[in-house]
């Protein structure tokens, strides 16, 4: 029988977290205790909260809790405890890349305007590369429930800061609201400046949202994009045009997705051909992390070491880490393998 090794020790990329969903639960109360704010009791208890996003008052209530933790981020300093700490639990689940996921207008309002929230984001994930020695990078998101026009905003201001470590570009919050074609001209002005698009698709919404961010968008990456499994037609595109999905299966289970852990399509996609990163989403709301999610493949759909092993170089595939650090992490990869 073959020895089960530590999914902590595998080395990975983490494509898919959220900024605000990347808290520790501790730091949110503590944070909350700071600034007076009471927060909703599903967010304080000692277990995840209890989610269902499949219908629109199960988004809203979701998107509240999110929201209630975000009004906790208050002071530059805040950001720069929440950006270590992502880095310090991705460390610790053998995470050898992060790249966050932001949407820097939600920030603004605390910290003195769209630019100066951007320049302090990138100030924490400058101080946590520094302090922890882990490669991060950062992806705005703009968000669909807000104007196209906002988008393009967002998309000239993420290619004017792409050398401070500003790697892609995304469309998050509830796929059901805002088509994707409405926001190719956002998404093409990130393209030209050399940016990836990453644009969440294929989660609440079938198979045809995630054709929608490779015909109107030019997806290199697509956030979730699990309900492609629906369609083989579209896995093969998928597999043949080298796109990562960014597999969130803890996430998946939480919102409602799907029932049970087993039931998210991980080996329709594996066995497809389709590049996964298994990815965390939002483990402040979820209640788990980066390795986690490698162990739900391994116990709930038989993944073998050599089939984690292999998910781990999709990940690193998949990332906008420099040659070098994808070289070093891969063959991390292959001595994980062989101990």
């Amino acid at each position: 029988m073959e020895r089960v090794r530590d999914v902590r020790q595998l080395p990975k990329a983490h494509l898919h977290l959220h900024f605000t969903g990347s808290m520790r639960p501790t730091t949110l109360l503590e944070l909350a205790d700071k600034y007076g704010v009471r927060l909703p009791e599903a967010l304080t208890g000692a277990e995840p909260p209890k989610l269902r996003a499949t219908d629109e008052r199960g988004w809203f209530r979701f998107q509240r809790l999110y929201d209630a933790a975000r009004a906790c981020l208050r002071a530059p300093e805040d950001i720069q405890r929440l950006v270590r700490e992502a880095a310090e639990e991705d460390i610790a689940d053998g995470g050898g890349w992060l790249e966050i996921q932001v949407d820097p207008t939600s920030y603004a309002p605390m910290l003195g305007g769209l630019i100066p929230a951007l320049e302090v984001i990138l100030d924490a994930v400058d101080s946590a590369q520094r302090e922890t020695g882990l490669g991060m990078r950062v992806l705005v998101a703009a968000n669909r429930m807000k104007h196209p026009l906002d988008a393009r905003t967002l998309a000239r201001l993420a290619v004017r800061y792409a050398d401070r470590g500003i790697v892609g570009f995304g469309l998050s919050n509830d796929e059901r609201r805002g088509m994707a074609r409405d926001f190719d001209r956002a998404f093409h002005i990130a393209r030209e400046g050399g940016l990836l698009s990453a644009p969440h698709g294929g989660e609440l919404t079938g198979p045809s949202s995630v054709r929608d961010c490779l015909d109107d968008l030019d997806a290199t990456r697509v956030g979730h994009g699990v309900r492609a499994a629906e369609d083989p037609r579209l896995l093969k595109r998928l597999a043949d045009g080298g796109v990562t999905c960014e597999v969130c299966p803890a996430s998946n289970v939480a919102l409602g997705v799907y029932e049970k852990p087993e039931d998210v399509p991980l080996r329709t996609l594996y066995e497809a051909g389709v590049p996964m990163a298994l990815g965390a989403d939002d483990p402040l709301l979820f209640g788990s992390r980066l390795a986690a999610q490698y162990d739900i493949a391994r116990r709930h759909h038989g993944f073998s070491d050599a089939e984690l092993a292999e998910l781990a170089r999709q990940s690193v595939r998949g990332s906008a880490a420099p040659e070098n650090v994808k070289e070093k992490l891969l063959s991390g990869v292959e001595e994980w393998l062989a101990a």
